[in-house]
C-alpha cells in the first residue's frame, strides 16, 4: 500500500467524509488542505472550497491563485472570501475565528479543516504546557458541530508524500515557521527534541489522545454516579467526599465549581486539599479560591458560590443575522435593514455570523468621532462604566472578528453605516427581564 492509499484509508475510516454528502474543504493553498481536498474527492464527497485571503503576507495573492488554479483542474467549487483582521489581538486566533464563521456561511452541509496527527501532537504538547489536566491531553475533537477533521490520524510527512504521489503542488506558508509565535516554537524545536528521542515519539503523543478521549467517556460516567451517590449538590457531605479516590474526588470537585462559576474552571490538587480541610475546623469556614470564586464549609457539607460582586463573564455566543441571542443577563438582537428601534446601524457586514462576546484586556476599537484607536478599558472609564459591569457587557463582533460595537458604549466608525450603504444591520441591546436597553452615546 502507498502513502497515499494508507491516507486515504485513514480518511475514509473516519467516517467524516460521508460518500455523496456536500462538504466544504477549507482551503489555503498549503500541502494539508491541498490533501484534504483531493481526498474529499476520491471518497466521492459533493466538494467545494473556501479560500480566506487575510491579506497580511506578500504571498497571499499568489496564495489565492494557486488555490483557484487547483480547483479548476480539479473541477471543485471555489468561494473566495477577503478577509480584513483587527489590528491588535492574537492574529492566529482572529484568523481562525473569521474562517469558520465564513464557513458557517458557505457550507451546504460540514466543513473540514485538514488539521493533522502532527497538528494534534503540536497541540497536546503546547496545552500541556500552558493548562495542566487531562483536558489539555485530549487533544482536538475530531468533530466539533460541523467542523470536522479527518486527517487526524496521518502525519504531516504522510500529507507531504500524498500529495508527491498525486502530483499536487501546494505552497508554503513562512509564518508557520516564524518562532515568534509558540506553535512554530514547538513545531521547530520540541517535537524534533522528542524525535531525537524516539522517531515514534509523534506518534505516541497523539495516541495518547486518542487513548485518553475514549477513558473520559468512562471517566465522565463514574463522576456521574460518584455525583448522584453524594445527592447531586450544589452541597455535598465532606466525609463522603473525602472518602471517593482523591482524583474523582478532584473531578466531582471541579464540576460543582464549574456549575457555580458559569464556565470552565480548573482546581489544582492544593485547591481540592484545603476545600476538603475546611471541614475540619469547624463552624462555618470559607476559602476564596480566586477568580470570583469561593468555597463555602459548613454543617459538614462543602458547596461552591461566587464572591460578592465577581464578575461572571458569559461564553461567547453567536449571532445570526438576522436574529437574537442571549449573552448572560442580555438579549442581543441583529435585524436586516434596521427596521424598528435599534440602538445602532451598521453598513452589512458580509456572510457569516456575527459574534458576541465580553471585554478582553487589550481590546482596541475605532470609536465613531474620535479619529483614532482606544482600548476598551479606556473607553469604560471614559464613559463611567461601573467596574462590576464591564467584562459582561456586550461586544459585538464581526465574521472577521474586528469588534463592531461595545453596547452601550461605542460604534467602531469603520463599521457606521453611511447614507450610501443600500444594506444596513440595525443592532440592539437590551437587559432580560425587563425593558432597560443600552443606550449609545
Amino acid at each position: 500500500m502507498t502513502v497515499a492509499d494508507r491516507v486515504l484509508e485513514a480518511a475514509r475510516h473516519s467516517g467524516l467524509v460521508p460518500p455523496g454528502e456536500p462538504l466544504l474543504v477549507l482551503l489555503s493553498g498549503g500541502a494539508d488542505s491541498v490533501c484534504m481536498l483531493d481526498v474529499a474527492q476520491r471518497l466521492d464527497a459533493e466538494v467545494s472550497a473556501l479560500h480566506c485571503n487575510y491579506g497580511l503576507r506578500e504571498e497571499a495573492a499568489a496564495d489565492q491563485a494557486h488555490c483557484r488554479e487547483l480547483c479548476a483542474e480539479l473541477e471543485v467549487g471555489l468561494a473566495v472570501e477577503r478577509v480584513q483582521l483587527p489590528e491588535a489581538g492574537n492574529l492566529q486566533a482572529l484568523a481562525r475565528n473569521a474562517r469558520y464563521a465564513l464557513a458557517e456561511h458557505h457550507a451546504a452541509g460540514d466543513y473540514a479543516a485538514a488539521h493533522t496527527a502532527s497538528d494534534q501532537a503540536e497541540t497536546v504538547l503546547y496545552r500541556l504546557a500552558t493548562s495542566p489536566g487531562r483536558r489539555a491531553l485530549l487533544g482536538m475533537d475530531p468533530r466539533r458541530g460541523r467542523l470536522v477533521r479527518p486527517l487526524l490520524e496521518v502525519t504531516r510527512e504522510e500529507v507531504r508524500a500524498y500529495c508527491r504521489e498525486r502530483g499536487l503542488s501546494w505552497r508554503e506558508d513562512a509564518s508557520n515557521f516564524d518562532p515568534r509565535f509558540a506553535r512554530a516554537r514547538v513545531r521547530d524545536e520540541l517535537l524534533p527534541a522528542l524525535r531525537s528521542v524516539d522517531p515514534r515519539a509523534e506518534r505516541a503523543v497523539t495516541e495518547t489522545a486518542l487513548l485518553l478521549r475514549d477513558e473520559a467517556e468512562v471517566l465522565d460516567a463514574a463522576v456521574t454516579e460518584a455525583l448522584a451517590g453524594l445527592g447531586g449538590g450544589p452541597a455535598v457531605e465532606i466525609a463522603a467526599l473525602a472518602a471517593l479516590p482523591r482524583g474523582l474526588a478532584r473531578i466531582v470537585l471541579r464540576g460543582l465549581a464549574e456549575q457555580a462559576a458559569g464556565g470552565r474552571r480548573s482546581l489544582s490538587r492544593a485547591d481540592v486539599e484545603a476545600a476538603l480541610g475546611l471541614g475540619a475546623r469547624g463552624g462555618t469556614r470559607t476559602l476564596d479560591l480566586g477568580g470570583g470564586l469561593v468555597v463555602v464549609a459548613e454543617y459538614g457539607t462543602l458547596r461552591f458560590r461566587r464572591a460578592a460582586g465577581a464578575e461572571v463573564v458569559p461564553d461567547p455566543v453567536t449571532l445570526p443575522v438576522p436574529g437574537t441571542t442571549r449573552f448572560g443577563a442580555w438579549q442581543v438582537e441583529a435585524t436586516v435593514g434596521s427596521p424598528g428601534e435599534v440602538e445602532v446601524v451598521v453598513a452589512a457586514l458580509g456572510p457569516g455570523a456575527l459574534r458576541v462576546r465580553g471585554w478582553r484586556d487589550g481590546d482596541r476599537m475605532r470609536p465613531v468621532g474620535l479619529g483614532g484607536t482606544k482600548t476598551l478599558q479606556d473607553l469604560f472609564t471614559d464613559r463611567k462604566v461601573p467596574r462590576e459591569l464591564r467584562r459582561t457587557l456586550p461586544v459585538v463582533e464581526s465574521p472577521s472578528g474586528a469588534i463592531v460595537w461595545a453596547a452601550g458604549v461605542a460604534l467602531d466608525e469603520r463599521f457606521a453605516a453611511t447614507d450610501e450603504d443600500a444594506e444596513t444591520v440595525g443592532l440592539t441591546a437590551r437587559q432580560t427581564g425587563g425593558d432597560r436597553r443600552l443606550s449609545h452615546p
